[in-house]
């Protein structure tokens, strides 16, 4: 099992839970993070770390956010590892907890 990022990622960004990943296993896109399947070794430090939960074992992600788990792993292959904490986007408050964002995620 790996740990999987979101829809509430989408257009928020903190990056708390990077910081702890002990195998650097976070990639960073335009207006969200992925966790790279691959390298994920299921330790479970980031998901508290996460300030909006969007962060779940693969075997609880959200229904209706199933196909999060294939572009977590399809988007890691492309998008370069992130280990150090940044801020969040400028407008992130404005974007917590709203569904539905995949259509605005940037690759």
């Amino acid at each position: 099992m790996t740990f999987v990022v979101t829809d509430n990622c989408i257009k928020c960004k903190y990056t708390d839970c990077v910081e702890v990943c002990p195998v650097d296993a976070f990639h960073e896109g335009p207006n969200f993070l992925v966790i790279d399947p691959d390298e994920c070794i299921d330790c479970t430090l980031c998901e508290p770390e996460c300030p909006i939960n969007a962060i779940y074992p693969e075997d609880d992600v959200p229904a209706g956010q199933e196909s999060f788990v294939a572009l977590n792993a399809e988007l890691a292959k492309s998008w370069p590892v992130i280990t150090e904490r940044k801020d969040g986007l400028a407008d992130a408050k404005d974007w917590e907890n709203k569904p539905g964002k995949l259509g605005l995620l940037e690759r």
